[in-house]
């Protein structure tokens, strides 16, 4: 029991990698007008205003410590879709906004870890070398993995708002109300989101996880 210094890496880049998620979210709902988050002081970057006390601190860590699945979340950053000037696609938009973030500082770190080696080996110490692309590898697996993750149609996940926005209204109604749909999903993530990241992060890289 308790944290090694992997260990606390592994969780600054979560919290990290979740900021940048739930930064997202409000920068492209102030952008679409609606300045909820903006106002809330929600729309920055800095780690504090997006911590929740149990579910981004305490869970975590403890988690950790014990070296058991880690789960946690950051406090998610209020949008009001009637002042979205985009009344279509709004929601979508802003519910997008979140992965989209991850697989982005995803693919721009993984073009540093696809190329970067060529360019750095004459200059870096191999063991060097090898521990940073490692660290990286973990950041990127981490940012797929958030992003994956969140598409997962159920509240409060950011697919919950993407998924039902893509289906007629009467679909939506019985969509938030399949109980059942929300347990297969939750079974199908807990047993693929691995593999399915790991797929991914291959397709980034061009190398597997580890």
């Amino acid at each position: 029991m308790g944290l090694s210094q992997i260990d606390i890496f592994l969780y600054v880049v979560i919290i990290v990698s979740a900021v940048v998620h739930e930064y997202a979210h409000g920068w492209v709902a102030d952008r679409l007008g609606d300045p909820t988050a903006r106002l809330a002081g929600r729309l920055t970057l800095n780690p504090l205003p997006h911590l929740e006390l149990f579910g981004t601190v305490l869970l975590p860590l403890l988690l950790l410590a014990f070296n058991a699945p880690f789960i946690g979340w950051a406090k998610p950053v209020p949008f009001n879709p009637y002042n979205l000037r985009d009344s279509r696609w709004g929601v979508l938009k802003v519910g997008l906004a979140g992965p989209a973030a991850n697989f982005a500082l995803a693919a721009v770190l993984a073009a540093v870890f696809r190329f970067g080696p060529a360019f750095a080996a004459g200059f870096v110490d191999p063991l060097r070398l090898n521990l940073f692309f490692g660290f990286l590898a973990w950041i990127i697996y981490i940012n797929l993995m958030l992003g994956l993750f969140n598409l997962i149609p159920v509240p409060p996940l950011d697919g919950s708002k993407v998924i039902p926005e893509l289906l007629p209204f009467r679909w939506r109604v019985a969509f938030g109300q399949s109980f059942f749909g929300i347990a297969i999903t939750l079974l199908i993530a807990f047993y693929f989101l691995p593999t399915a990241t790991n797929a991914l992060f291959w397709v980034f890289t061009g190398e597997s996880f580890r």
